[in-house]
């Protein structure tokens, strides 16, 4: 559409007069009355400014237009990505199955703690054990030695005390 058109033209009015007999008075919006009003404009003029309103706000326009692409576009990243996450947490099955097996992860590990803390108190004890029945087996033996001792002592006393023929010279 040319800026030369005529204005009912551009704004979607059917060709023809205003002043057409045809039309009838109920056909016409009241704004198209003070068409007649207002005075004749010259049609460069409105050339004129219309170019000149284009290239006020043209470059506006378009930068926003760019911008706006440049949104899209980012949105359409930001879309895909969270996108791939929400896979990567369906592929996981769900996030309670995630933090069950922490639970159980961490049930477990405190368990192996406790058992291994259990363990070395045993190890502890046997091996005190092992020490006191070492002693004790040493006392009984030296006891027994000391006892067998006392029995030669005194069978060598009860030989020593046992009459002896004397010989005679």
């Amino acid at each position: 559409m040319s800026l030369a058109e005529a204005p009912e033209v551009e704004a979607g009015w059917p060709p023809g007069d205003l002043n057409d007999p045809a039309l009838d008075l109920n056909d016409n919006s009241p704004d198209e009355a003070l068409v007649d009003d207002f005075p004749i404009i010259d049609k460069k003029a409105v050339e004129q400014l219309t170019e000149g309103l284009i290239s006020h706000y043209l470059p506006d326009l378009q930068r926003s237009k760019l911008a706006l692409k440049e949104l899209t576009q980012n949105q359409e990243v930001l879309l895909e990505t969270v996108q791939q996450e929400i896979s990567k947490f369906k592929e996981c099955s769900s996030i309670l199955d995630i933090n069950m097996l922490f639970s159980e992860a961490k049930y477990y590990h405190n368990k192996l703690v406790n058992i291994r803390k259990e363990m070395l108190m045993l190890h502890e004890k046997t091996s005190k054990l092992k020490r006191r029945a070492l002693k004790l087996q040493q006392k009984r033996q030296k006891e027994e030695l000391e006892r067998e001792q006392q029995r030669e002592k005194e069978l060598e006393r009860e030989k020593q005390l046992t009459a002896k023929p004397a010989k005679r010279t």
